[in-house]
């Protein structure tokens, strides 16, 4: 059965960064993702981890200048030096973190670069980086965004991913599906997580519009979670979303999808189908 993780970037940032992953196992979290630990010492984040009995699922290679706009460095061909050194930054943080999981943002190419070069650069860049992490037992993935929170990011629809992890052709180079971006950009969303769930190592869930909690926007998190029960899948499923108010207080939508889990484990073995409602009982 799937588990949710608290993402750290977007959730509980009431506090500091170091004081989240307290209240994210206050609150019922067993694991915990977030864009970049790179601010902080690995060790520091290791003890952090192992005092609040947290497994860190994942987080990203380094993207480059956030606070300048960069949104990911792997599709600008003048910066393949950097994106190698980002690699190995990266991996001493996942030994660290015996983290197995790390997300690669494409970013936003040069308009002023040929499309082909822009797209080669990506694929000899994922290699690069599948391999490297490969060597660690580390899953590398990818994800579309879309364009209205990215404008001009490379990665933008289903699709265009899979054609992407097809080219690079390396075993642990995988889909990070996250339901928001998709829902805004191609909808169809059931469609295209059956079609591709065997390329899909991790899910991150929002609604929309808004990015806030499940149940407060147009996706229907019931139809969502019944059908990525229903094929089977056991891995995480990141909760990568802005609250509405205070972290703690929009909690109720996960405490009935996890009530909701546990009856799943059962029903799934009578071939029950069960309804599901991301809105609390009260």
């Amino acid at each position: 059965m799937s588990q949710f993780s608290a993402n750290l970037t977007l959730m509980f940032n009431e506090v500091d960064f170091m004081d989240r992953f307290k209240l994210a196992s206050q609150n019922g979290f067993k694991g915990v993702e977030y864009l970049f630990p790179y601010d902080y010492p690995a060790d520091d984040i290791l003890q952090e981890l192992n005092k609040n009995g947290l497994k860190q699922i994942l987080f990203d290679l380094p993207a480059g200048d956030w606070g300048s706009g960069d949104r990911g460095i792997a599709v600008q061909p003048d910066r393949v030096g950097e994106f190698q050194d980002s690699v190995g930054k990266a991996i001493d943080y996942a030994n660290t973190l015996n983290c197995k999981r790390i997300t690669c943002l494409a970013g936003i190419p040069d308009p002023n670069e040929q499309a082909d070069l822009n797209r080669q650069t990506l694929v000899d860049n994922l290699k690069f980086a599948a391999k490297s992490l490969n060597k660690k037992g580390i899953t590398l993935l990818i994800e579309a965004l879309n364009t209205i929170d990215v404008p001009g990011f490379y990665l933008t629809g289903t699709d265009q991913a899979v054609q992407v992890i097809s080219d690079v052709s390396e075993s642990n180079l995988k889909l990070q599906y996250d339901v928001y971006h998709m829902q805004i950009m191609e909808g169809d969303l059931i469609r295209t997580i059956v079609d591709n769930f065997n390329i899909i190592k991790h899910f991150q869930i929002a609604d929309n519009p808004g990015r806030h909690e499940p149940g407060t926007g147009e996706i229907n998190y019931k139809n969502v979670f019944n059908k990525i029960n229903e094929l089977g899948y056991d891995g995480w499923i990141g909760c990568e979303y802005n609250p509405l108010g205070d972290t703690v207080e929009g909690l109720d939508w996960l405490a009935v999808a996890e009530r909701f889990a546990t009856t799943m484990r059962t029903a799934q073995g009578r071939g029950t189908n069960l309804g599901f409602s991301c809105k609390s009982d009260a």
